[in-house]
C-alpha cells in the first residue's frame, strides 16, 4: 500500500464540479469512485489522472456525506486505499453494490471514505507516491 499524504479541502463557490479529484504526484493514476445512488451503493471507473491535474469525478451537487475513492498506478498497483471493500473492475465499470464482490465475478477492493462534511462541493488531493 502506498504512503500516499492525503488532503481534502473544500472548494470555492466557482467550481463547475461538484466532486474533482487533483493529482498532485508525479505519476499517472486511475481513479474508482463509490458513493449512494439511489440508496444503493455504486462503484464507476476509470478516470485516468495525469500528475499534476484535475478530474471532475461527480458533477452533480453532492448529496452523499462520505465518497469512496480508490486509485492505482498504471500498472494495477493500488497507491490509495481504505477500509472499505467495494467492487471494481479492471475495464471500465460501473457496478451496483458492495457485497460478494467476487461471487459476483468483480474484484474487491479496499476504497477510501472521504468525509465531505455534507458539503456540495468538495476537492480531493492525492499527494506523494508510492515508495
Amino acid at each position: 500500500m502506498a504512503g500516499a499524504a492525503l488532503l481534502a479541502v473544500l472548494t470555492s463557490g466557482e467550481a463547475r464540479a461538484e466532486f474533482t479529484v487533483c493529482n498532485q504526484t508525479l505519476d499517472v493514476v486511475n481513479l474508482a469512485v463509490g458513493q449512494k445512488v439511489d440508496n444503493a451503493d455504486q462503484t464507476d471507473g476509470w478516470w485516468t489522472i495525469g500528475a499534476n491535474q484535475c478530474v471532475n469525478v461527480i458533477r452533480e451537487e453532492l448529496t452523499n456525506r462520505y465518497v469512496y475513492i480508490y486509485a492505482t498506478d498504471v500498472f494495477g498497483h493500488a497507491i490509495l486505499t481504505g477500509s472499505t471493500e467495494m467492487c471494481i473492475e479492471r475495464r471500465r465499470f460501473s457496478i451496483r453494490g458492495i457485497d460478494e464482490c467476487w461471487q459476483r465475478g468483480h474484484i474487491a477492493a479496499q476504497f477510501l471514505e472521504v468525509d465531505t462534511l455534507e458539503q456540495v462541493r468538495w476537492t480531493f488531493f492525492l499527494t506523494g507516491s508510492n515508495p
